[in-house]
């Protein structure tokens, strides 16, 4: 791996901690590769062989099942994926694929196992990480399960507005269709759902969204932190 990716691993909250000469073990170990757009670059169920870092671009988490396809998350500059399989050496559950040309950093899963071992701060990092996972997938669940596919819609258009800087008009992260996989509807689902939030002066046109009553928006939506907010 050249050493002028070294500064922006470092300051993820997993190595920011750990002892010089275990990250230099790590990243003497990692290479660094060039991907399309489009690209599948793990399959689930393979064995996790790398613990993957997303340098630059964007990859879709998605998985599969008798013939259907759901998009699982994004995973956006710079972070990891996917961190459980690599410590428990465990298939992976979900696939990748890059959403459009994307620089990623493969790190052996062998050596981040052995460090995990020898490095107590990484070792504690990775305890903080892999929980903070655990409190997404349970929020993802309780807006699945507890949500109506309108409130879902409306919830998530409120968390990109966030995003997007907290302006009334904002650009949709991905095209429709992988939009609706990710809130668990169909594509006819969504337009459905985008015509029933036009009485809340929601506008979709295209990927760009405009929000013409905010306090109503949010009335009918209710967010939550403990839904909503993935930082906590």
């Amino acid at each position: 791996m050249p050493e002028s990716d070294y500064p922006d691993i470092r300051e993820l909250h997993l190595f920011e901690d750990m002892a010089d000469e275990h990250f230099l073990l790590l990243m003497r170990g990692a290479y660094v590769q060039n991907f399309p757009p489009q690209i599948e670059l793990i399959s689930e169920g393979d064995p996790s062989d790398f613990l993957h870092i997303v340098l630059s671009g964007s990859i879709d988490l998605f998985s599969s099942w008798s013939g259907r396809e759901t998009s699982m998350a994004t995973v956006r500059p710079i972070s990891t994926f996917i961190l459980a399989a690599t410590i428990r050496d465990a298939p992976y559950l979900m696939s990748a694929r890059t959403l459009e040309k994307s620089r990623v950093a493969l790190i052996p899963s062998q050596d981040v196992r052995e460090v995990f071992d020898a490095d107590n701060a990484f070792a504690r990092a990775i305890v903080a990480e892999l929980a903070q996972c655990y409190r997404s997938v349970v929020k993802s669940q309780k807006d699945l399960k507890l949500r109506t596919s309108l409130e879902r819609l409306a919830n998530f258009l409120l968390r990109q507005q966030k995003r997007a800087g907290e302006g009334a008009e904002f650009e949709l992260p991905f095209e429709k269709r992988r939009l609706a996989s990710f809130l668990g509807m169909t594509p006819e689902n969504l337009s459905r759902a985008i015509k029933g939030l036009q009485p809340y002066s929601v506008t979709v046109t295209g990927t760009r969204v405009k929000i013409g009553d905010q306090a109503d928006l949010e009335l009918f939506a209710k967010p939550d932190p403990l839904i909503d907010d993935h930082s906590t």
